[in-house]
């Protein structure tokens, strides 16, 4: 069997968390922090990752990814390093597949990794 490219996204910088993700939560789930994307954002909750991707040239369309803590099976984190790598980069290999996050300049890549290390471990 063929394997799939990881699925990308980017966050641009941690961000409020948007009023509008209550309608998304369980009870029980709390958002704990948020990142902007390109066109939306990202909420960690204490349950799993919500990434609200924005699509077509008005953006009215929106797909919503669901990403349980459950269903990652192993994590790495690389910082950025000195004068031209300006991204830190996340990876996670999960029962669905392989995904790949970069962070800008700015995200704090540790704060990252310790909210998804609290919510797996």
């Amino acid at each position: 069997m063929a394997e799939l490219a990881p699925l990308t996204w980017t966050f641009i910088k941690e961000c409020p968390i948007p009023n509008d993700v209550a309608s998304l939560l369980l009870p029980g789930e709390e958002a704990k922090a948020a990142y902007a994307t390109i066109r939306d954002s990202a909420i960690f909750t204490n349950k799993r990752l919500i990434v609200r991707d924005a699509q077509g040239l008005t953006g009215k369309k929106v797909e919503i990814y669901t990403l349980p803590y459950s269903s990652i099976v192993m994590w790495s984190t690389e910082n950025a390093g000195s004068f031209l790598d300006f991204n830190a980069e996340v990876e996670l290999w999960t029962k669905a597949g392989h995904i790949k996050v970069n962070l800008k300049k700015g995200v704090d890549i540790r704060k990252f990794d310790r909210l998804i290390a609290e919510a797996i471990l």
